[in-house]
């Protein structure tokens, strides 16, 4: 009992580090732009926005996190502690975006819609009760989806929200 207290104050310990407003701050400071980033996600003229190695290497690992949670979500089976590993796994996804990315500064605000949605889902995970946390995950699998509309990535498909 004592070694899986310790397994759990560790993960709520590394889930609270990696909090919101640490990655929001990481997020603005990464911005290429002087400017407001934009209110809603547009194309690129037309065609989906360029991504980098590092953006589609994040994006794929949050949504197989996702995704490996997906059947447990939609049965609502998930207790909290799933729900904070699953929302620690794709913050630290978060974090090696922003500290990697080499988009443009249009590409860059268009990213930042997306990472704000997935961001806002992995907050509603955390101590929300699992109808929020579920409503998190949803939010999530949005996000995903929105990013494989407006973001070249070969390969890509969503995640069937729950």
């Amino acid at each position: 009992m004592y070694t899986q207290w310790k397994k759990i104050s560790a993960m709520l310990s590394a889930t609270l580090m990696l909090s919101a407003s640490v990655l929001t701050a990481l997020a603005q400071d990464h911005n290429h732009s002087n400017n407001d980033s934009p209110a809603q996600l547009t194309l690129n003229h037309g065609q989906k926005w360029n991504s980098d190695a590092n953006l589609r290497l994040g994006m794929s690992r949050i949504r197989d996190a996702l995704s490996s949670e997906m059947l447990s979500i939609q049965s609502g089976n998930t207790t909290a502690e799933q729900y904070q590993v699953l929302s620690k796994r794709i913050k630290v996804q978060i974090t090696f975006m922003v500290q990697n990315c080499k988009l443009d500064r249009e590409a860059d605000d268009m990213l930042h819609l997306i990472l704000g949605d997935i961001i806002a889902g992995t907050d509603n995970m955390i101590g929300q009760g699992n109808d929020n946390a579920r409503k998190g995950a949803k939010k999530i699998a949005y996000a995903l989806d929105n990013y494989g509309t407006y973001f070249a990535h070969p390969g890509w498909y969503g995640v069937k929200a729950p």
